[in-house]
């Protein structure tokens, strides 16, 4: 592809993704149960992460609202599969939160199982953004999930949140020991985003890997 021609197609992404987020999101529904699942129609990102990684601050960051998906200091807030409609042609699935959280063991382990049968059997979920904490990086809970979608097939983009505070230096070696599991992952996008809500840093990235879903089909 020529220089011209690449450019081109940058602006063109670009100026999709502007238009898929320029207007207000839509709150659609909370999913508690799989047959409770709206109907697949469309495609679907899910955003998915151990409990307090910061999965409903991406999303309000991403859509540029606030308020859209509550945020919590307690890890567990989010108890459902919330799904919000963008543009009326992708939906974004803010997922429970996997690994430790302040609830009942029982009902953390609901939330789990929802979770882990939502990836598996999903046929409209086009992506998965899997949120890792920088400041604690790769666990064996984030190793089982990557297992769970290499096996079910469904593509994923690992993003490094909470950017802001951690040391550049040590924020490489997040990185760095991150592509080394991705390499075994077929079902992975081989580079890793790094994003802070709070700072604005890797949502334009976000927003353009998005759109060009659209683009696709």
């Amino acid at each position: 592809m020529s220089s011209k021609a690449e450019t081109d197609a940058a602006a063109a992404l670009a100026e999709e993704a502007r238009l898929l987020f320029a207007r207000p999101p839509r709150f659609m529904l909370g999913v508690a149960r799989l047959d409770q699942l709206p109907e697949a129609a469309g495609p679907e990102v899910a955003i998915a992460g151990r409990s307090n990684v910061g999965k409903s601050s991406l999303i309000n960051a991403l859509t540029g609202r606030g308020d859209l998906a509550r945020t919590s200091n307690t890890p567990g807030r989010t108890q459902q599969l919330n799904y919000f409609e963008l543009d009326g042609r992708l939906r974004l699935v803010d997922l429970p939160g996997y690994g430790f959280a302040r609830a009942p063991k029982a009902m953390v382990d609901a939330w789990t199982e929802l979770v882990f049968a939502f990836l598996r059997g999903r046929p409209t979920l086009r992506l998965v953004v899997l949120l890792i904490d920088g400041r604690h990086g790769f666990k064996g809970a984030d190793e089982e999930a990557m297992s769970l979608l290499g096996k079910a097939a469904v593509p994923f983009v690992v993003v490094l949140t909470k950017a802001d505070l951690v040391p550049a230096a040590e924020l490489d070696r997040r990185v760095a020991a991150i592509k080394t599991a991705l390499a075994k992952k077929p079902a992975a996008w081989p580079n890793v985003l790094i994003s802070s809500a709070k700072k604005g840093r890797g949502l334009e990235e976000l927003r353009g890997l998005m759109a060009g879903l659209l683009a696709t089909g």
